[in-house]
């Protein structure tokens, strides 16, 4: 059974933290200067280093959540970037005008609760078996 427990919780890391390193990797890094027009054009303040920031967290959030090594402070910072990236970019509730548009954004900010609710999950319980904080004692450490 700690097979399969490990393995689980492995790919469920990996599943998770895809979309996250996908959106730095593929989207925000190679489309950097779309990406700040974009959030200066939702009003966001600094966007050249909000962005950077942003991708730090991507990245540096998703290694940790992966590899299971501080995985509740990984899980903290991918949470960080879901609340504020959904409140500025999914915010469905001020879209009166087009239904189509306000499903959409609907849609992708309960994706993105789903999300935040999953990092919840690995703030309360860590990053489970086959992972670098449980093979350590102290895994209820929070950082």
């Amino acid at each position: 059974m700690w097979f399969i427990r490990g393995f689980l919780s492995l790919i469920s890391r990996l599943m998770l933290c895809a979309i996250f390193v996908m959106s730095a990797v593929a989207n925000k890094i190679p489309r950097f200067g779309a990406t700040i027009a974009m959030m200066e054009a939702e009003g966001i303040p600094q966007a050249k280093y909000m962005l950077i920031g942003a991708i730090a967290f991507l990245i540096l959030g998703s290694l940790l959540v992966i590899l299971g090594y501080k995985a509740r402070f990984g899980a903290l910072l991918l949470l960080i970037f879901l609340a504020l990236a959904t409140y500025y970019f999914h915010d469905f509730w001020k879209i009166k005008d087009d239904q189509a548009a306000q499903t959409v954004e609907m849609i992708s900010f309960m994706k993105n609760l789903g999300l935040g609710g999953a990092m919840l999950f690995l703030l309360a319980n860590g990053s489970g078996h086959w992972s670098l904080d449980g093979s350590r004692e102290d895994d209820d450490e929070f950082v």
